[in-house]
This record gives C-alpha cells, structure tokens and sequence, in this order.
C-alpha cells in the first residue's frame, strides 16, 4: 500500500469515491471545496499523487483557467 499524507490520503479517498461509476474529471478547487482544504493544497499534490497512486489514474487533462485532471479506477 501506498503511504499518503493526511492530506492526500483525504484526495485520493474522496478521487476513489467519485470515480467507482467510470471516469471523471475534477479541477483542484471542486475537490477542495469538498473535502475541507484549499485549491492550492490539493492543485500542489495532485502531480506527486498521479505518480504514486495505486488506487486512481490521474492525468493531467487541460488548461483553460485552471487545470483539469483526468481521473479514473486504477485495475
């Protein structure tokens, strides 16, 4: 199993969640308004997360305003 901080650990559980139904996409202040942080604490894990999850993909999708991240069950 993967070692998360306290705080990825609330990322990755609440990306796990939203993804059980197929794939989504999320910007860093959807998640953040959702579980109790801010855009900047979840827009700043989110690159080392896509690299160390085991349990969702994360991709870095686009960039208008603000980055897009592709998310999908990892297995």
């Amino acid at each position: 199993m993967t070692d998360y901080t306290e705080e990825e650990a609330r990322i990755v559980a609440y990306l796990r969640h939203s993804v059980s139904s197929g794939d989504r996409y999320f910007r860093a202040k959807n998640i953040a308004e959702s579980i109790g942080l801010s855009a900047k604490q979840v827009g700043s894990r989110l690159p080392t997360l896509a690299e160390k999850s085991d349990d969702v993909e994360i991709e870095k999708w686009g960039r208008s305003k603000s980055t897009t991240w592709r998310v999908e069950p990892q297995g």
